[in-house]
């Protein structure tokens, strides 16, 4: 009997030693969870791979793809299994590169065993199914380097899995494996491809989004909630926070000097972050910062807002340009979204002339200039909080039951 499965590589996994299994354990809870909906059957490690069998006895591309979006998925390929018989995986072999969609003119087989006390070489099986492919092919050639296809055969633990056709997965960690993180999350390009990446690498990731209300609509809010749905085949995050931002914009735009607004925003929105991430028990913050993008991330911007924080902050686009971020965006499937004008906390009260190389005695003049400590535990006190299903590894703490009412009703 031939079955066709999803056989899922990893590399980086591969290298993690005593500690490998931990991080497979943690694929594979994420992959069952990410495509629970999908008639998935059963997940299982086999001998390097981890084995995705989808109701039916037949994974389909769907699957397959579904799959190739989750971090720590180095590859995916669906694969026929079927038992240690020359005649049974020799037919697998042709199902398998006959079934491949693009053009190709030239193959090879490469055959692998492990695990197995299969009797026959690898070079047997290379032999066996290559006379098979040349009979079923045979206005096609066979290229020993740099073939279009390549034929897969491995023998591990009693059966074969053949296949031809492998799609790239994102690669990186499980997420789940590095801890937990607090992201400054807006409705723009950059933050929500920031997440990711550090989504990509293992950690479980807390968005925290400052609104605009009440002085401006929640259209922000309903933007960034998309934007958490369009990162759900990742499985990166569990909660989004919401902190009502815009009364205390307002205030401090009264009473610090215009170009000096932008950087008291930030330092008391790093303020209530690294709050969250204390609650949290997150162990780093996570911006979309991109240096000298804004006036708000030059270096001498960067510095006094920072000194705001005490735990590490993270930002994996600091080197990247606008058109790389953008680029980066559309594949992920947030570009659209971000692409919409919604009036959020960075577009209120905006100075005309920001400074761009603010001097550090003037910050603590101007921070001097509002009761900062009194408005960071109001912020806290009134921020709520969205749960997301997507990540499976999310552990959300204990003490907190203040509902976004409007993006998350609670049940009666």
């Amino acid at each position: 009997m031939i079955e066709r499965v999803c056989l899922v590589h990893y590399h980086e996994i591969g290298l993690k030693g005593k500690n490998r299994s931990l991080f497979e354990n943690r694929l594979l809870a994420n992959i069952q969870h990410a495509v629970k909906n999908k008639g998935l059957a059963k997940v299982r490690r086999i001998s390097g791979h981890l084995l995705v069998e989808q109701e039916g006895g037949y994974a389909d591309e769907e699957m397959a793809h579904a799959i190739s979006r989750i971090p720590g998925v180095a590859r995916v390929s669906l694969a026929y299994r079927c038992p240690l018989e020359e005649a049974t995986y020799c037919d697998a072999a042709v199902r398998a590169l006959g079934e491949v969609a693009t053009p190709w003119e030239s193959f090879k087989v490469h055959a692998r065993r492990s695990s197995t006390n299969y009797e026959k070489h690898t070079l047997e099986m290379n032999q066996i199914v290559g006379a098979a492919l040349c009979q079923a092919f045979p206005e096609k050639k066979v290229q020993m380097h740099h073939p279009d296809m390549t034929v897969v055969v491995h023998a591990v633990q009693g059966d074969v899995y053949v296949y031809a056709d492998t799609g790239p997965g994102v690669g990186g960690l499980p997420v789940g494996t590095a801890g937990k993180v607090v992201s400054l999350f807006s409705s723009g390009f950059d933050s929500p491809v920031a997440t990711w990446m550090l989504g990509r690498r293992g950690a479980v990731c807390v968005p925290v989004h400052f609104s605009g209300r009440p002085m401006t609509s929640d259209q922000s809010e309903w933007l960034c909630q998309d934007l958490v749905e369009a990162l759900a085949p990742s499985g990166i995050v569990g909660r989004m926070y919401v902190v009502p931002f815009g009364e205390r914009q307002r205030e401090i735009s009264l009473v610090v000097p215009q170009g000096l607004r932008v950087i008291m925003y930030r330092r008391v929105m790093f303020a209530v972050a690294e709050r969250i991430a204390r609650i949290e028990g997150a162990k780093a913050l996570v911006t979309g910062e991109s240096l000298g993008q804004v006036a708000s991330q030059t270096l001498e911007n960067i510095a006094v807002v920072n000194e705001m924080v005490s735990l590490p902050v993270l930002r994996p686009l600091i080197g990247s340009d606008k058109q790389e971020i953008m680029h980066r965006a559309e594949e992920l499937g947030t570009y659209q979204i971000s692409s919409l004008d919604a009036p959020d906390c960075c577009t209120l009260f905006m100075p005309r002339r920001p400074e761009t190389h603010a001097r550090a005695e003037a910050v603590h003049e101007a921070w001097d200039l509002f009761d900062h400590d009194a408005m960071i535990d109001d912020l806290v006190a009134t921020m709520e909080y969205v749960d997301f299903d997507q990540c499976p590894a999310y552990k959300p703490p204990r003490d907190l039951r203040a509902r976004h009412r409007e993006l998350a009703p609670i049940e009666p």
